[in-house]
């Protein structure tokens, strides 16, 4: 039988990343928009000897949205779930409450196909070592500052934080993260953050940035203005339909995938080595104390960023190997 491309990721995606054992059960949620790629790992996951389900579900509205409680119940009943869809599934309390009871869940959000072949053929074991040293390295700091030639200039607090490798190899009961994958991460300290970040690679609902960038200035920890055009008008809706704690400073994150590029899906755009994005919203996942059904993440491009007096990249390039 001839495999395609796609049937080639899903395997990656199933054997690989997942460890998926012949035994375990597979669920597949998905969307009338991902529907294809939902298929393809389901249909693989049949062909590698698992028990499956293939579930679709009407898209979300916005990243972080819960899915229907039937939905959330299902995911606590498999030994992997994978959740490809247009909107993001992983900040939720459906997500979560899953990974409690130790199952291993992988999200896609907003998906394609060129990101999901060009993604799931990356080096993950490279990928994971480096991920995982950027994590040890953060957990020390105290203090992050990023600039960026766009204008940012930002810092805040992370000290006792726990950082979080998405590595792409989530083996072990409980472990979930997007695929593809490659970031290191964590929630920078609430009420911490203050100064200036412009997103001048791509933002989460909007896709890739083409003019000069959306200026958010930060205030004690939270987004107070929002500037730049038609797309600054459109992020400011989706944060003012859920009220004032989604403009939370969310998260720090760092890209380490080599494999991934700048495409306008943000799933592929915040992995993309050199750089880092700045998420606004929930925390919850990563240990903060924000819980609203948004996440939002803004990529920035040549980022230089010092954790406490450390240089750790500089103009977009990464300073650890």
């Amino acid at each position: 039988m001839k495999h395609s491309k796609l049937d080639t990721a899903s395997i990656i995606a199933i054997r690989d990343c997942m460890g998926a054992k012949k035994k375990e059960k597979i669920l597949v949620i998905t969307d009338e928009q991902k529907r294809e790629i939902g298929f393809y790992l389901y249909e693989n996951a049949l062909r590698l000897g698992h028990k499956a389900l293939y579930v679709e579900m009407k898209s979300g509205k916005q990243n972080g949205e819960e899915p229907p409680d039937e939905i959330a119940e299902l995911m606590q009943k498999f030994d992997v779930v994978f959740c490809p869809t247009a909107k993001s599934l992983t900040h939720t309390n459906a997500r979560r409450a899953a990974s409690a009871k130790g199952v291993r869940v992988a999200t896609f959000p907003g998906i394609t196909e060129e990101v999901m072949i060009r993604g799931m053929n990356a080096d993950y074991k490279k990928i994971a070592a480096l991920s995982i040293k950027l994590k040890k390295i953060l957990e020390k700091g105290k203090r992050i500052k990023v600039t960026a030639p766009a204008g940012t200039d930002i810092s805040f607090g992370i000290a006792g934080r726990t950082a979080i490798a998405s590595k792409g190899l989530f083996h072990k009961k409980g472990e979930s993260g997007n695929l593809p994958t490659g970031e290191t991460f964590l929630a920078p300290i609430e009420g911490t953050a203050n100064g200036v970040f412009v997103v001048d690679g791509s933002m989460a609902g909007l896709g890739l940035i083409k003019n000069a960038g959306i200026k958010i200035e930060v205030k004690d920890g939270f987004a107070s203005t929002i500037t730049g055009g038609k797309l600054a008008s459109e992020l400011k809706l989706m944060l003012d339909g859920v009220g004032k704690m989604a403009r939370n400073i969310a998260e720090f994150g760092i890209g380490t995938n080599d494999s991934a590029k700048l495409s306008g899906i943000l799933l592929e755009d915040e992995k993309v080595m050199g750089t880092v994005h700045i998420a606004l919203g929930n925390n919850v996942s990563m240990g903060g104390s924000v819980n609203v059904p948004l996440h939002l993440d803004g990529v920035i491009k040549q980022p230089t960023v010092y954790m406490d007096d450390k240089l750790l990249m500089k103009d977009g390039k990464l300073l650890i190997r």
